[in-house]
Order: C-alpha cells, then sequence, then structure tokens
C-alpha cells in the first residue's frame, strides 16, 4: 500500500521561504512522476508542479521563477522548495504521484497547510 506523506507547512511572511517534502512509502520502485498541487479556500484544486525521474518539470506559470521541484528517486521523495511567497501562494499543498511508467494508480497525501501572512 503506497503512502504520501507531507511535512514542511506553516506560516511564514511574504517574501519568506519554505520547503516541502513528501515521502513515498510502500513501492519498491521509483515512480515516474512526482508533483505538487494546492488548493486554496474557495478555489479548485490546481497544479503546480511536476518531475518526472528523467528530470523533466512542469510549473504553473503562477510560481515560475520562484518555486523549484526536485527529487530523490532512490528514497520516492519529492520536495519544493518555495521561495519569494506571497499570500496568494496560501493554500493546502498536496503530493501527488499520477499514473505513469509502471504506475497505474493516483496517489495522493494528506495535504499541509502554508500560509503567507504578516
Amino acid at each position: 500500500q503506497v503512502q504520501l506523506v507531507e511535512s514542511g507547512g506553516g506560516l511564514v511572511q511574504p517574501g519568506g521561504s519554505m520547503r516541502l517534502s513528501c515521502a513515498a512509502s510502500g513501492s519498491t520502485l521509483s515512480f515516474y512522476v512526482m508533483g505538487w498541487h494546492r488548493q486554496a479556500p474557495g478555489k479548485q484544486r490546481e497544479p503546480v508542479a511536476t518531475l518526472t525521474s528523467d528530470g523533466s518539470s512542469n510549473y504553473a506559470d503562477s510560481v515560475k521563477g520562484r518555486f523549484t521541484i526536485s527529487r530523490d528517486s532512490a528514497k520516492n521523495t519529492v520536495y519544493l522548495q518555495m521561495n519569494n511567497l506571497k499570500p496568494e501562494d496560501t493554500a493546502v499543498y498536496y503530493c501527488n504521484v499520477p499514473p505513469g511508467g509502471w504506475n497505474w494508480v493516483d496517489y495522493w497525501g494528506q495535504g499541509t497547510q502554508v500560509t503567507v501572512s504578516s
């Protein structure tokens, strides 16, 4: 049974930085794609960033240049480094492992709250 566990959320001031981590347990194989979504209050969940095991990344336009996704494939762990945070980045951030490669299941973490406020 695969489980995704996020960590690293909390309260940060505008302009600050924060790093999220997501560890996937229950698989001996490396996932092809790992990524992050977020959902702000009253809004739909939206993709933030994805990274494949061969190094291809994608970012939402709203976070380009500020967020960086990285991963340790051997540990099935994905990270999201968030810099120059803005109040509009406030949301619950979800780790996601979508179907791809050998994996046919869409896995989600429980979410971690990120609040950007002074």
